[in-house]
């Protein structure tokens, strides 16, 4: 074992220098310049060091509770610089979690602060960071309170101070920056995918999406809108003098030690400035086909076409149904070092690792059409289309297909039949569908019942007829539905489940196609095929006590079941 006295002196006079930056130039405490010197593993020598000091070593930190007023008193930019966390605390005495025991500076400061004595414990630097990340995220209705208290005055802040960490609460914020974290925070931790600012003549409304639907939060008065709105437009790098035109932007924040995107669209509308901030948060993804919830006959249908050496595997549904999480589930599903997987999208919302991404930009004429064309260039196996948007994109991608390779891509349609009709409809020739279609799935995104306030009754004949259910299939014959709570924000929902439906192009199909790409005969044929249809699907969900009637019918409303 190194003993801490020994290791002193081995290092010459520089490397007793503490952890700070004097003129630019950074020095390093002592253990960093041993771990530097590779003695040991950082956390090792660390270790080490607090067992000779005779220090507490914990592993993990969620065994312990302290006041959140003790927490409170302890910046969180000081917290994370020092990586230091006080954990518990016994009488007059505050235990503080330090991940370098030779680092006692910020433990004076934090006597100080506490007025009250200070013992180390030692915990791993990856411990304390991500226990400072949870207890310090900004608790639910931090936003409406700040709203609340808000004055006339001290809303006037300059409102362009640079933002680097949504966590980071210092005294020099201009409340308005501080309510813009806020509201960015309270919104991730909800789980929202957009978040709309919207003015009005008397105030601007703040909605949250979670889970496909918009949500009231926020009013903050009208005369704070401006200067929120010019706050946005700062961090996105957007004109600020510009207040006529549409504008988009791009922001990248930090919340603790994620990473976030938004991609921020403005238009002007009677009132203002109308301001959408779309979430790209790539921990709140879940990728893997076995995740997706689909039904046990199509996960393994759809398995075996993705499978394939060459065809077009094509992903239907609205804005916000899931589709491109279906697709990057897919591509890591085929992700192996033998296979060339390239991607063409608008934007790249998620970086895939060890995936060929190429980002659309029409203003330098990269587009869909010219970006594939330069793909079939690069040798690729298998090539994920963003969208097809128009006959070009499209022909390009049935050439691919016919020259041996594997394409995925999404189309906007209602129904995996109606895909067909729509390639047909820019132009395509029935025949090359045919020979290049292998598979077309169409996916909703249902809400889920919430858990906590999850409560069974008995549903009325008129609603079980709505979606085609026979009583004698339910459960005790009762169906479920969420109350409303707390953990839900009342709505009666959390989280969502996938619907799908995926019609496998067979030879039936294929005649019908080059003879009439009819959607309602092709969704007949694939019907007697043994296609389970959206609906279908959804009633499943119902009876199983996932979702509710309404929730299917909401995502599939416009749709007809034929069979």
């Amino acid at each position: 074992m190194l003993h801490a006295n020994h290791a002193v002196n081995m290092m010459d006079d520089k490397t007793k220098q503490p952890h700070s930056k004097t003129g630019g130039k950074e020095t390093y405490s002592l253990s960093e310049q041993l771990a530097r010197q590779a003695l040991l593993g950082g956390d090792d020598i660390n270790r080490s060091l607090a067992e000779q000091f005779g220090m507490p070593v914990y592993e993990n930190l969620s065994q312990f509770r302290i006041s959140k007023e003790r927490i409170k008193q302890v910046p969180y930019s000081f917290a994370k610089r020092n990586v230091v966390l006080p954990v518990k605390e016994e009488g007059n005495i505050v235990y503080v979690a330090i991940a370098d025991p030779l680092h006692v500076e910020p433990l004076e400061e934090l006597r100080l602060m506490f007025n009250s004595e200070v013992k180390a414990v030692f915990s791993p630097k990856e411990t304390i960071l991500s226990a400072i990340n949870e207890l310090y995220n900004q608790e639910h209705g931090a936003a409406s309170e700040l709203i609340a208290n808000l004055g006339s005055e001290e809303g006037r802040g300059d409102g362009e101070v640079e933002i680097y960490d949504l966590l980071d609460d210092t005294h020099q914020q201009a409340p308005i920056i501080k309510l813009l974290n806020l509201i960015l925070t309270e919104a991730i931790q909800q789980g929202s995918s957009d978040i709309h600012f919207e003015p009005f003549e008397d105030r601007l409304r703040v909605r949250y999406r979670i889970d496909g639907v918009l949500q009231n939060r926020h009013s903050p008065a009208q005369e704070f809108q401006t200067q929120l709105l010019t706050r946005v437009k700062v961090m996105s790098k957007l004109d600020i003098a510009e207040h006529r035109l549409p504008q988009d932007g791009r922001i990248k924040l930090k919340m603790g030690r994620r990473e976030i995107d938004f991609r921020v669209s403005t238009v002007p509308v009677v009132g203002g400035e109308r301001i959408v901030l779309r979430i790209l948060d790539k921990g709140n993804v879940i990728l893997g086909l076995d995740k997706m919830g689909m039904l046990s006959a199509a996960f393994t249908e759809f398995k075996q076409l993705i499978a394939l050496p060459e065809g077009i595997v094509l992903v239907t549904g609205p804005t916000g149904s899931g589709k491109t999480t279906t697709l990057y589930s897919a591509i890591c599903e085929m992700y192996n070092d033998e296979t060339n997987i390239m991607t063409i999208e608008d934007p790249v919302e998620y970086n895939l690792k060890g995936i060929a991404q190429i980002g659309v930009q029409p203003k330098i004429k990269l587009t869909f059409a010219t970006g594939l064309r330069h793909i079939l260039r690069q040798d690729p196996d298998i090539i994920m289309i963003g969208e097809i948007r128009d006959a070009e994109t499209a022909e390009i991608a049935i050439q691919a297909s016919l020259t041996g390779h594997l394409v995925l891509s999404t189309l906007h349609t209602n129904d995996a039949p109606s895909a067909i009709t729509r390639l047909v409809d820019m132009g395509v020739e029935p025949y090359l569908l045919s020979s290049t279609v292998v598979g077309v799935l169409a996916q909703r995104l249902v809400r889920r019942i919430c858990s906590e306030c999850k409560a069974s009754y008995e549903p009325s004949d008129r609603e079980l007829q709505s979606i085609g259910l026979n009583r004698e299939l339910l459960l005790h014959g009762h169906l479920y539905q969420g109350a409303g709570c707390q953990a839900c924000f009342g709505s009666g929902y959390k989280g969502r489940h996938g619907i799908y439906e995926l019609m496998i192009i067979n030879n039936a199909l294929k005649k019908q196609i080059v003879k009439s790409p009819d959607a309602v005969e092709m969704r007949r044929i694939a019907l007697e095929s043994g296609m389970v249809g959206l609906l279908e699907h959804g009633c499943d969900l119902v009876r199983q006590g996932v979702t509710t009637v309404a929730e299917v019918l909401r995502v599939t409303r416009g749709l007809e079941e034929q069979g």
